[in-house]
Formats: C-alpha cells, sequence, structure tokens
C-alpha cells in the first residue's frame, strides 16, 4: 500500500455536494490522419498497452477509520476498465456549445470512491469532422504537471504509435485490508502528531510573514516584531501588503451545476506582446485574463473599486520528482490590477506584481504548504475546510483571492492519438466555494488553450469571458505594434 500525502488527502477534504475535487482534460482531435477513426475498443485496448505506465488507473483508496491519518492507495483487485472508459455521441450539428454543455454535465457528477478515481470519454459528433476524449480524473492523483505527464504517456509525436515495452513483472492486485489493520496504522499516526506538530510550529513562525503575504492575508499583526526577532531586515518587494480581494458575483456559495466555456489564442501573437512591453508570458497571460474580468464586471455595473486577486498554482515538483504523480504544487497571489483601465499600465502593474509575488514564493520553503497539509488528521482537515469555506461564503473572513488562473506549459510541435492529431487540449479545473471560477490555460503547438470553468448560477455567461479574452489580446496586439513602430 502506498499513502496519500496531506495536500493529495486535502483535495479528497474539499469535497462537498457542491465541490468536487476532480479536474478534467478536453483534448479535440482530427482523426483526418489515422488510417481509419478510433473506436472505444481501440481507445481501451492503448490505456491497458500503457496502463501500467500510469499507476493512478488502477489505484483505489482505502479510508483509515475514523479519519485518524491520511488514506492509501490499493491495486483495486476489482479495475474493471469497462466502467472508466465510456462512448457518447453530440447530436447534429455537434458545435462548440454542445459540446462544452457536455462536458459540463460531465464535470457535475462525482468520482466513485470504491473505485479508481478516473473517467474517460469517447465524445463523437463533432462539427468538422472531429471528435474529443475527455479525461476526468482526481485531484489528488495528479496536479498540472503530472497531468500533463499522463497525457504524453497516452500520446505519440507521430501519427504511427509508438511500441511500448511490456512491464518487467506482471501487475498484481492487493488484498482490500482489515478494518483493525487500519486502525492500527491509524493509532501509530496519531502517536507522531506531536513530534510532527513541534517542527511544523516552529518553521511556520519563521516563514510566517512571507506565508501570508503569499496567500493573500497581507501583513498580519506583529510582522515587525517577528522580523526583528529573527533579525530580518525590511525588504520594500517583500513587505508590501497584498490588496484585500473584493466580493464579485462569482465570489459566492456555489451549486452542483457548472459552465464550461473554451477557445485558443496565439501563442505567436502573446509573445509579441512579450517582446514589445518586456515582460513575460505569463504577465500576458494574466493582463489578458485581468481584462476580460474587468470588461465582464464593467458591463455588469459591479467592477470593484479594488483590484482582483489571484491565486496562481506553482509547481515545486524536481527533477527528481519527474516522471511521479500525487500533488508537488504551492500557491501565490497577485493582483490583477482590474482598478486601471489604460490595457498597457495594467500589463506593467501586473508584471511587477508578479514579481513581487514570486519573490515571496521564493522566501517560503517549497515543502511548507506539502508540511501544513501532512500534519493535520484528516478528519479535523475536513471539519477546517468545511467550517472556512462556510465563514468566507458568510462574510465572516474575507475572501483571499477572486479567481484561481493557472498556466501550464505543453509541447510546442503536433502529437496524435491513435493516429488522429491533436487539435487542442483544453484544461477543466475545479471550483469551489467562495471562488467560483476558475481559467486554466494549456500552451500547445503554438496555442493557448483555455478552459474557463464557473458555477452555473453564479455565472451562466462564462463564453463572454472566452469572447472578452480574444478581445483584450487584440487590443494589447495593436498596442505592441504601435510601440514597435514607435521605436524603430
Amino acid at each position: 500500500m502506498q499513502q496519500l500525502t496531506g495536500l493529495d488527502t486535502s483535495f479528497l477534504n474539499m469535497e462537498s455536494p457542491t465541490t468536487y475535487g476532480h479536474v478534467c482534460g478536453l483534448a479535440v482531435f482530427d482523426p483526418s490522419t489515422a488510417s481509419r477513426p478510433a473506436t472505444l475498443d481501440d481507445v481501451k485496448a492503448l490505456i491497458e498497452e500503457r496502463i501500467h505506465l500510469l499507476p493512478p488507473y488502477r489505484r483505489r483508496l482505502v479510508e483509515v477509520p475514523f479519519g485518524l491519518d491520511h488514506p492509501y492507495w490499493i491495486e483495486d483487485p476489482d479495475f474493471d476498465i469497462d466502467f472508466h472508459v465510456r462512448h457518447i455521441g453530440l447530436p447534429p450539428p455537434g458545435d462548440r456549445r454542445q459540446l462544452s454543455e457536455q462536458v459540463s454535465r460531465i464535470v457535475a457528477r462525482p468520482l466513485d470512491r470504491s473505485r479508481p478515481l478516473w473517467e474517460l470519454y469517447l465524445i463523437e459528433g463533432l462539427e468538422g469532422g472531429l471528435n474529443a476524449q475527455l479525461t476526468k480524473i482526481h485531484h489528488c492523483c495528479i496536479d498540472g504537471v503530472s497531468g500533463a505527464e499522463m497525457l504524453a504517456t497516452l500520446l505519440d509525436v507521430s501519427p504511427e504509435p509508438r511500441k511500448v515495452e511490456a512491464p518487467r513483472r506482471a501487475w498484481r492486485p492487493e488484498a482490500q485490508p482489515s478494518e483493525i489493520e487500519m486502525m492500527a496504522r491509524g493509532a501509530w499516526a496519531v502517536m507522531g502528531t506531536p513530534r510532527k506538530g513541534f517542527r511544523l510550529a516552529r518553521q511556520a513562525v519563521r516563514h510566517l510573514p512571507d506565508l501570508a503575504k503569499t496567500l493573500g492575508f497581507g501583513e498580519l499583526p506583529g510582522t515587525s516584531m517577528i522580523n526583528r526577532a529573527l533579525g530580518r531586515k525590511p525588504d520594500p518587494m517583500l513587505s508590501e501588503a497584498s490588496t484585500p480581494a473584493p466580493r464579485t458575483s462569482f465570489n459566492d456559495s456555489i451549486t452542483p451545476h457548472r459552465r464550461f466555456a473554451y477557445g485558443s489564442l496565439s501563442l505567436e501573437e502573446v509573445k509579441e506582446i512579450k517582446n514589445a512591453f518586456g515582460v513575460t508570458v505569463n504577465d500576458v497571460v494574466m493582463a489578458l485574463c485581468s481584462g476580460a474580468l474587468r470588461r465582464y464586471l464593467e458591463e455588469r455595473k459591479e467592477l470593484p473599486a479594488d483590484p482582483l486577486i489571484a491565486m496562481v498554482p506553482v509547481s515545486v515538483r524536481t527533477e527528481e520528482q519527474q516522471g511521479t504523480f500525487g500533488n508537488q504544487v504551492s500557491a501565490m497571489s497577485a493582483s490583477l490590477h482590474t482598478h486601471i483601465a489604460d490595457p498597457v499600465q495594467r500589463l506593467e502593474s501586473i508584471h511587477e506584481s508578479m514579481s513581487i509575488a514570486k519573490e515571496q514564493h521564493k522566501a517560503l520553503p517549497a515543502n511548507l504548504m506539502q508540511d501544513f497539509a501532512q500534519f493535520a488528521p484528516p478528519a479535523v482537515a475536513a471539519r477546517a475546510a468545511r467550517v472556512i469555506a462556510r465563514a468566507t461564503v458568510a462574510n465572516w473572513v474575507d475572501v483571499p483571492f477572486n479567481v484561481v488562473i493557472s498556466n501550464v506549459p505543453g509541447p510546442q510541435f503536433p502529437i496524435y492519438g491513435i493516429g488522429a492529431r491533436l487539435v487542442a487540449n483544453y484544461p477543466v479545473s475545479a471550483i469551489n466555494d467562495g471562488v467560483g471560477l476558475n481559467i486554466t490555460v494549456q500552451s500547445y503547438n503554438g496555442s493557448l488553450d483555455f478552459g474557463i470553468i464557473a458555477c452555473r448560477e453564479l455565472m451562466p455567461d462564462v463564453w463572454d469571458v472566452m469572447d472578452y479574452l480574444g478581445d483584450a489580446l487584440q487590443e494589447l496586439k495593436e498596442l505592441a505594434k504601435k510601440k514597435s513602430q514607435g521605436e524603430t
């Protein structure tokens, strides 16, 4: 058996009747490059051939009684690929809105915890002769980087599928452990809690000021005293207090229903803007999101005077951890400067905010978030997560951020699935109470593929945000062109 980390377990604890812990990826394929369209049997055969390279696909959860310790994975003795791989079709004409509605419905159903935590849907009937695969997997199994690695395992760099070596050892399922055995493991873990807590407290106090600002809580009372006690000199870059996140219509309690929109923008055009203004690709992505959200709120007459705050996931996966699964991720928060009307000033301000956020993040140990998650017993952590969510929605505490924005790098060359060329790969992430909007983008073969997910009741018109992203790109592109012409 392999135990989940505290951070992996936190993605299980976040689940409720309205919040789901799974993430998805919508891969759209052009079958014209294949000898024939892929069937459901073809998809299952490919997975079975490569499943030894995808350990999460055959693992299922075993809980520790009373939530005394983090759950464990076992190799599922009842694994059945027919349960996980499914086939659906869109009615004519199979347009983007129909596909997004089908994705929204699938996303709004929790995964079965008595089985390995993934599903794959082969979706046929898309306009233009295309088809799609929607992969749905629990966040406790993967983070953004390991999710991209799993996708690469199932895809190829040419229409001809590569030969995959058979596993050196045959797969062996594991027997379900007894309640007594799991209770003993939980009791042993409880005995070690004080020792782990002391180590964590010592580390947390030392980094408390930076941790608070990184997570968007601003400067805590007593920060100056802590810094003096530790002999740390004030740094204007690191001590800049974060702006509190204002309330918006999508920062409320979410329902079980979802809305999903997707689209692609040119990576080359984003790079032109980056070069013209001396910023990064990620700065431009953040500025596009800022411009789109500013327009969305302004047109609905609810643009707050204070800037929106974004939470940005950050991979802390080391080279040694490449190819492993689970979560190696941290987070930082940064202002989107939505209060600034001028798009260039907004981009430059975002560049400065992202630089500050990165410096604050570097000041923290890479494993601090994992250590926090590892310390609390799952039963306590789950209840604490629910209390915090309720307190945020009820306005007892401020929302630490308004939106999650994630940028995952992908391959810049065409890849194929069972001979069919991958046209685009749209991420479908998760939302939770208080933060009913998530914008995730993945780069692939010269494009930025955006996936926008929101609560249907809080943000029914999420397609407008996708349209506004394109408009924001066009606006910055024209300003970058003027700047370049003025300098030549």
